[in-house]
């Protein structure tokens, strides 16, 4: 295209709208809405930002880093400039060739076997987090089921000591941080600033566990399959992704059984039905709400003009939404069948590389459940985490009525 033919094309609508405010990140769908109606890229002048909640349009954005790179950051800041509040991630923010040399050495070091060798400490532990909760009978599911199974295997098999009450903490702040500078990502630093350092420490060489898998990212970096110096933000990056954003699909699949008795009925009697129960979650309550891309050169989107190094940001919560894509898309069906097709994990070379993990832990502790609990029935309302870039719940009351 020439250039007089670029300039001629419409540039994208003016939505003038925060995503952020604390009011849109409790409730995002009426926004979501609003972005996949207004157009199929809109511009957000906030914050100099593109956007897109269409799902043809976020699984391009998110798929072509030819087009959109992922170097600037996967957050609205710019992390090659001054000023990023952000600090880069080696696997997340590199494109291929470089992104796919980094992922091989990850991949082999994860490799299915591996997983499958951690389902008996997993099972194990959920078998007994299960029937501690259904003893007590009515809890506050986030903290007394959720994250009492996941801060206790996922850390053991990575291999990283660190106090399990500060990882909630600095979850949050990495998931703001993907967002604005805004109040609730000072707020959030100024919560983890007395646990930092501790923090930064326990991914080091000398902090590893043996035997877990941070150790063993360690002593690929040593066989020369990772950079030097990269092995502990590698290993950070495994805690971010396979901690957080676990919790939340987790909650979400049980706040969902527990608010439609016809679908818990359905995965009740068909208890291979746990892995499809847990993807329509994660599609209809993405965690990862939304994700940033750059453009590279002036690019063309639907037909509308994009301005070359613009920060473009992927609504992945509202893309999971869009009638476009799937039917009735606001109703829980555990047989919906979306893995492969919904984006809550991600598409294309950024696909995320812990996904089986996140599954074998739903699938643990939701299948430890099942063979206990008759109905999960809601004992009070739902409350949801304001952070910026992550739907997660804050409390889940529950009641489980144990089987006969």
């Amino acid at each position: 295209m020439t250039n007089a033919a670029f300039e001629r094309l419409p540039e994208p609508p003016v939505l003038d709208v925060d995503p952020f405010s604390d009011e849109n990140i409790e409730n995002p769908y009426p926004f979501h809405e609003r972005l996949r109606e207004t157009a199929p890229v809109v511009f957000i002048p906030k914050y100099g930002i593109y956007a897109v909640g269409r799902y043809e349009e976020v699984r391009t954005v998110m798929s072509d880093y030819v087009r959109f790179t992922s170097e600037g950051g996967i957050g609205m800041s710019d992390i090659r400039k001054p000023g990023a509040w952000r600090t880069p991630s080696p696997i997340t923010e590199v494109d291929p060739p470089r992104h796919t040399k980094i992922r091989g050495a990850l991949t082999k070091v994860l490799s299915p076997l591996v997983i499958r060798q951690w389902r008996e400490h997993f099972a194990a532990e959920a078998e007994t987090v299960a029937e501690r909760a259904v003893a007590k009978g009515e809890i506050e599911a986030v903290r007394e089921l959720v994250e009492a199974f996941v801060l206790k295997v996922f850390p053991d098999v990575l291999g990283v000591d660190m106090p399990r009450e500060n990882f909630v903490a600095i979850g949050e702040m990495n998931f703001n941080q993907i967002g604005p500078n805004n109040e609730l990502l000072k707020k959030s630093l100024d919560r983890v600033s007395p646990i930092l350092d501790q923090y930064q420490h326990s991914f080091q060489r000398e902090s590893m566990l043996p035997g877990g898998f941070g150790e063993k990212i360690y002593q690929a970096e040593d066989a020369g399959d990772f950079e030097k110096g990269t092995a502990g933000v590698q290993v950070r990056s495994f805690l971010r992704a396979g901690v957080d954003t676990t919790i939340a699909g987790i909650g979400h699949t049980l706040n969902l059984l527990a608010s439609n008795p016809g679908e818990w009925a359905k995965v009740k009697a068909d208890p291979s039905k746990v892995r499809g129960a847990f993807d329509e979650a994660i599609r209809l309550q993405s965690p990862s709400q939304v994700m940033f891309r750059t453009t590279k050169g002036g690019q063309v989107l639907s037909g509308l003009r994009l301005q070359d190094d613009t920060k473009i940001a992927n609504f992945l919560g509202s893309a999971n939404r869009d009638a476009r894509k799937f039917a009735d898309p606001e109703r829980f069906d555990v047989d919906r069948e979306t893995a492969g097709i919904h984006l809550a994990l991600g598409v294309g070379h950024h696909i995320c590389i812990g996904q089986m993990i996140a599954r074998l832990e739903a699938e643990c502790i939701l299948g430890a459940l099942l063979r206990r609990v008759e109905r999960i029935e809601s004992a009070g309302t739902p409350e949801y985490r304001l952070v910026n870039t992550l739907r997660t719940l804050e409390r889940l009351p529950l009641r489980l009525v144990r089987a006969a």
